[in-house]
């Protein structure tokens, strides 16, 4: 039973979208194609422009389409409250 309430948990980890109004330094950092710079500047750029939408994390310097196509399944916004 134990084992299995962990292999839940990982589940639910994996497909989990990280949440660019909030995530952390290491959060940003883990997804495809966002190293700790690009991180950077998202947390840079959002302190001043929270994101509405998942598109708008392509105004960020450095992050354009293609690096966006890598990464839109796996993030999300939400409100930043």
């Amino acid at each position: 039973m134990k084992k299995l309430l962990i292999l839940i948990l990982f589940a639910v980890g994996l497909f989990s979208k990280v949440n660019i109004n909030k995530a952390t330094i290491k959060e940003l950092d883990s997804l495809n194609g966002i190293g700790y710079k690009k991180a950077a500047a998202i947390i840079e750029y959002r302190k001043i422009h929270p994101f509405k939408k998942i598109e708008d994390i392509m105004k960020v310097r450095g992050i354009g389409k293609k690096t966006f196509e890598k990464i839109k399944g796996e993030i999300e916004v939400k409100d930043n409250d």
